[in-house]
């Protein structure tokens, strides 16, 4: 007797993934994309931007960037509870990172951290990740407080700086970054230090504790901006004028904001479409004009030379640590040899547009000395001379160096909730 068809069982449905899942999805791809492809968190961004529910988009962005904040202390939870030591890649150090950082930084609860991690494995070792984070969670595991740098991070910077600055960048590196504010009309800070409940560093400076930025008196008006204060230097230390200024490397134009507020007749120059575009926008925030300009600094040349020319050249950006830890993770020795290299040639023809009697100014927000002594040592050119910083033109607990350059290492005004990390030179043209 013919047995009779029968269907073939159903498969079993997969779980539903438990809410919250698409979020750590997206800061796994943003982490991914930094860690594995070298690319700046901003600009992987997209990975988030799919997520309809902004909460969920901001979410995976904090836990992206809480876990390149923390990420040795993170590893090294990870390493001492797994019989074999994970590769760097694996999905499961992956997404124990995500799960840990929320339960040991963010406050999510355990249970919702691990629930959320383990879609993440995709049919990997599911057991090994919920069987270490609970490990760990029973052993009553912490991290550090605050996070440790990047080991080869510590030792560049112990080397360059000593290994006191070194601390204080890291004592710095969980602090949350207050608010600085730059007044279009410097006269004003009294007035509006008040009005904001801030304080100054210096005319024209206001720091608050972080706040809604677009909330805040003077935001629609276009009375302030925002830019910290290390990055405020170069631009004040061109001071005021009624010339013409080049603005080179302008985006995203806080600097091209002060020279115009400042008076002068400011060309900025800006490659990327996209960030010269959002200089546009800035600068009708404020009611202030400047000529701008699409294009590489090293194909362009200005119809004249000017009387003041500001190149804040691309760099590691590694003072900007705090901010945006991810840059820690990117550059290389090698990455910084090549970006000294392009930086020596930008000065280079920078110079060539100056006027006799006019300024140069050269600066980079990287704590590396070869993209900032090493580059401004090198720099000479017929006519140019050194024109010392004075300590009265920078705020207090800042100084110049003994050539008159202006160094900004880490941990620098700690004392008043720190600063971004910067170098910056100055030379006049005397011929």
């Amino acid at each position: 007797m013919r047995k009779p068809n029968r269907p073939p069982p159903a498969k079993a449905q997969a779980e539903p993934d438990p809410p919250g899942t698409p979020a750590r999805r997206a800061a796994l791809k943003l982490l991914d994309a930094v860690l594995r492809q070298g690319l700046p968190l901003e600009a992987a961004l997209g990975a988030a931007n799919g997520l309809p529910n902004p909460s969920d988009r901001g979410l995976a962005r904090a836990i992206a960037s809480e876990v390149l904040r923390r990420l040795p202390d993170l590893d090294a939870l990870i390493d001492e509870t797994t019989d074999r030591v994970l590769p760097d890649d694996a999905k499961a150090r992956f997404a124990l990172r995500i799960a840990l950082v929320q339960a040991l930084a963010l406050g999510t609860p355990p249970h919702a951290a691990i629930a959320t991690a383990l879609p993440l494995v995709d049919g990997g070792p599911r057991r090994l990740v919920h069987g270490v984070f609970g490990t760990l969670m029973r052993s009553g595991a912490t991290l550090a407080e605050p996070p440790h740098l990047l080991p080869e991070v510590a030792e560049r910077w112990s080397k360059a700086w000593g290994e006191e600055a070194a601390e204080a960048a890291r004592a710095n590196f969980s602090d949350r970054p207050p608010l600085d504010l730059t007044l279009a009309d410097p006269s004003a800070t009294a007035e509006w230090a008040e009005k904001l409940g801030a304080t100054s560093l210096m005319p024209g400076h206001l720091r608050l504790d972080n706040a809604d930025v677009t909330s805040l008196p003077g935001f629609e008006e276009g009375a302030w901006w925002v830019q910290d204060v290390s990055a405020s230097l170069p631009a004040r230390l061109i001071g005021r004028g009624e010339g013409t200024a080049l603005d080179l490397c302008a985006a995203p134009g806080g600097k091209t904001m002060q020279l115009a507020a400042a008076g002068w007749q400011v060309t900025a120059v800006e490659m990327a479409a996209k960030r010269l575009a959002r200089l546009s926008d800035n600068l009708a925030r404020v009611n202030l004009s400047a000529d701008l300009v699409e294009a590489d600094v090293m194909r362009w040349e200005p119809q004249e030379p000017a009387d003041a020319v500001l190149l804040d050249a691309p760099c590691s950006a590694t003072g900007i640590f705090r901010r945006h830890p991810d840059v820690l993770h990117r550059v290389r020795p090698r990455a910084v040899a090549d970006l000294a290299e392009v930086q020596r040639a930008m000065l280079a023809r920078a110079a060539q547009w100056v006027k006799p009697g006019g300024h140069l100014v050269y600066a980079v927000c990287s704590l590396e000395p070869q993209e900032g002594e090493d580059v401004a040592s090198a720099f000479t050119a017929p006519g140019f001379a050194i024109d010392p910083v004075c300590p009265e033109e920078l705020p207090v607990g800042l100084a110049p160096n003994d050539q008159g350059f202006v160094r900004i290492p880490p941990g620098s005004l700690a004392q008043v909730g720190g600063c971004d990390g910067f170098f910056i030179a100055r030379w006049r043209r005397d011929s």
